[in-house]
């Protein structure tokens, strides 16, 4: 089964600093049809205007990852080991574990900041809070960003899931083998790509259920596309 999920169909708000889109239900957003994909929870497509941000508070119990597609982004947290700027092509991992208080800030006064908020409910509750990033700039073929066990230099997320990050190459087709027992979210981050005969533009995205078939991806146009494929539990 593949499930689609087009850009202008997801969840708008706009707050005066924060215009978000919001891929399942969120915060004011609610939509039963749209609660979230597997242990995939929360893909919030942010724009925060300069030098404002989310002030501190606090999660429990989740994992939290922040990709930045242009601008800077300011992480602050109490768990110690979180702070600083990330900025394009970085990848930010925040386990919310048992409890830890956070901040999010455009780093910059003049400039926006573009991010993805991603949100996956971990494998186990209660734990250490923990903090990692790492360059997250997508190449082109499949780059492991995330994974339950660090491989390649991923960041080591407590979830039996993957993140991988793709920027297909202009006249290229790119393949990639999907297996019936896992299920998948394909997401893209910028960019325009052509997949089974349909094109997707920046934000939108496919699920696929008990599919064991081969994506093949091309770029649609000269700009470069940024594309994000979940693979998680069945």
């Amino acid at each position: 089964m593949i499930i689609e999920r087009r850009s202008a169909d997801r969840g708008h708000v706009r707050a005066g600093w924060l215009e978000s889109r919001h891929t399942f239900s969120f915060g004011s957003y609610y939509d039963p049809a749209w609660m979230g994909f597997g242990p995939l929870r929360v893909i919030n497509e942010d724009r925060v205007a300069p030098g404002a941000g989310f002030p501190p508070h606090r999660h429990a119990n989740m994992e939290i990852l922040s990709y930045v597609l242009s601008g800077a982004l300011a992480h602050r947290d109490s768990s110690g080991a979180g702070g600083g700027e990330i900025g394009p092509g970085q990848l930010q991992w925040m386990s919310a574990g048992h409890g830890v208080e956070h901040s999010e800030y455009n780093a910059s006064g003049t400039e926006p900041v573009h991010f993805l908020q991603i949100w996956l409910q971990p494998d186990r509750v209660n734990a250490a809070p923990a903090y990692a990033r790492r360059d997250a700039g997508a190449g082109g073929d499949w780059q492991l960003l995330a994974s339950p066990d660090g491989a390649d230099g991923s960041l080591a997320i407590r979830q039996d899931a993957r993140l991988y990050a793709l920027s297909p190459p202009a006249g290229a087709e790119v393949a990639r083998e999907l297996s019936g027992a896992r299920r998948y979210w394909l997401h893209v981050a910028a960019g325009a790509v052509t997949l089974y005969g349909r094109e997707l533009q920046a934000g939108d995205a496919l699920g696929f259920v008990e599919e064991t078939a081969t994506l093949r991806i091309e770029r649609s146009g000269n700009t470069p596309a940024d594309v994000l494929l979940f693979e998680l539990p069945a």
